[in-house]
């Protein structure tokens, strides 16, 4: 950078009395403002508008009216920050983690300074009690820190016209409400409110900034939840002291379900398919039959458990409720099938010892009647006329009874379920045989309806 000076010089010309003055253009550099000097600049600055009896934090800056006072206009705050990180998202505690730098603006005209020619960009502040500051808080907080390594992350920045910046990084526990009822087939939305504590709309309001107000780190990486979108919006609160102003932003999660398949889904059907084995053992291999039923039973039920002891214990029935419940109920299905089995052999059993017996009996009964009558035979003297049993050609009422019987003698017509039932004798072996068929169907018809309910369900949430 350089600046045009003029300068009259004299020369002296070697003639007797003789002098000669002329007009030299000169063009010399102008060196910027030294560090040193900037910095006693940046003091003289601050002491001006921030000095002892010059600037009061606790009144607030005047308001979009332009006028100084109470009477005038609310001080516009614009808001802004960077979602830097998102550390965790608890179901069981219902509340998440985020790391972010939060920004606001606003404009304070006490604080107006000469920026010597564009020299001086912006005064740079780390005590925030020097200037007044917004008394905006989160709403829906549990918990949360500063970051002080290695020196305290937080600044604040005041231009030349009065503009105010503020930065801080900060670590937020916020809660998020959530609803349940489609996990792990959800979707959540989580929201982070700001509002003001003190300060009514009348005197603060709170705006998001034009352009971008929230913007999200690239890489953000969450284990079992993906961001899909964010929106912003307003909140302003009304109490009996007044209004408030307050500020949302709905951050909304998609649940990676490839988790929950691999995890959960998978093994559970891998459980039910274990107890239909059952179906194909011996009815005689009763512990073999037992001990399956109750190990898968029993794994199963640790399974549930286990899935419920990182849930909230709510009210409603959840997505993944119904399908441990089925589940479940198939397994014990599958043990209580072999206890009726196992009845049913020994019915089977105490049916043929029945018939054993009775024809045993019917044996001896009629051997004894075939030795009464050869008795009697042969110590009787008496003659027995005996009628043939012969049906005469031309008896009507004859021909008529062997019509009806014919009739009521008709081979019924054959069933494909009957005639392969019949393959298998015993009521136990028909049990198992059915209930090799009817289990796989009915867990079969149970996935398409689940799977088509709740997928339907989450396409209808989404829209």
């Amino acid at each position: 950078m350089a600046s045009l000076f003029v300068f009259d010089v004299q020369h002296k010309v070697l003639g007797p009395g003789q002098t000669a003055r002329s007009r030299l253009m000169i063009d010399i550099p102008v060196v910027p403002m030294s560090k040193s000097t900037s910095g006693r600049k940046e003091k003289e600055v601050l002491d001006q508008i921030l000095g002892p009896g010059r600037y009061d934090a606790r009144i607030r800056p005047s308001g979009v009216n332009g006028t100084v006072g109470r009477t005038d206009g609310p001080t516009v705050v614009y808001i802004n920050f960077f979602l830097r990180s998102i550390s965790k998202i608890d179901d069981y505690k219902m509340e998440y983690s985020v790391q972010l730098t939060f920004r606001e603006q606003w404009l304070d005209e006490r604080l107006k300074f000469n920026d010597f020619g564009g020299r001086l960009k912006y005064l740079t502040l780390t005590e925030a009690n020097r200037v007044w500051m917004p008394d905006l808080f989160f709403s829906n907080e549990k918990e949360g820190h500063f970051h002080n390594i290695i020196m305290p992350n937080v600044y604040i920045r005041i231009f030349p016209y009065g503009a105010v910046l503020y930065s801080i990084r900060i670590s937020l526990t916020l809660s998020c409400p959530m609803n349940l009822k489609l996990y792990p087939l959800d979707r959540q939305i989580c929201s982070l409110r700001m509002a003001s504590y003190g300060w009514t709309t009348d005197d603060l309001v709170f705006l998001w900034k034009e352009g971008d107000p929230v913007q999200v780190v690239k890489n953000l990486h969450l284990p079992r939840f993906t961001l899909e979108k964010f929106l912003t919006d307003y909140c302003n609160s009304k109490t009996n002291t007044g209004e408030y102003s307050c500020l949302k932003v709905d951050l909304l999660f998609k649940r990676e379900f490839s988790y929950y398949l691999i995890q959960i889904y998978i093994p559970c059907c891998m459980l039910v398919i274990v107890s239909w084995v059952s179906f194909w053992l011996d009815q005689g291999a009763v512990p073999a039959r037992v001990s399956l039923g109750v190990t898968t039973l029993l794994t199963m039920a640790t399974q549930t458990s286990g899935i419920n002891a990182s849930l909230p214990p709510v009210s409603y029935t959840k997505a993944i409720d119904v399908w441990t419940g089925v589940c479940l109920t198939f397994v014990f299905g599958a043990l209580l099938e072999f206890a009726l089995v196992n009845y049913a052999s020994r019915s089977d059993m105490h049916r043929e010892n029945m018939k054993k017996q009775r024809r045993q009996c019917e044996l001896e009964h009629a051997a004894s009647l075939d030795a009464t009558s050869d008795l009697i035979d042969t110590e009787s003297n008496a003659t027995f006329a005996m009628k043939p049993l012969v049906r005469h050609p031309g008896d009507p009422m004859s021909l008529e009874k062997v019509r009806q019987c014919e009739i009521h003698m008709q081979p019924a017509r054959p069933n494909c379920c009957r005639s392969w039932l019949s393959k298998f004798p015993t009521r136990s072996k028909r049990i198992d045989v059915i209930s090799r068929i009817t289990f796989p169907l009915v867990f079969a018809l149970f996935n398409v309806i689940y799977w088509s309910t709740y997928l339907f369900r989450e396409e209808a949430e989404e829209s």
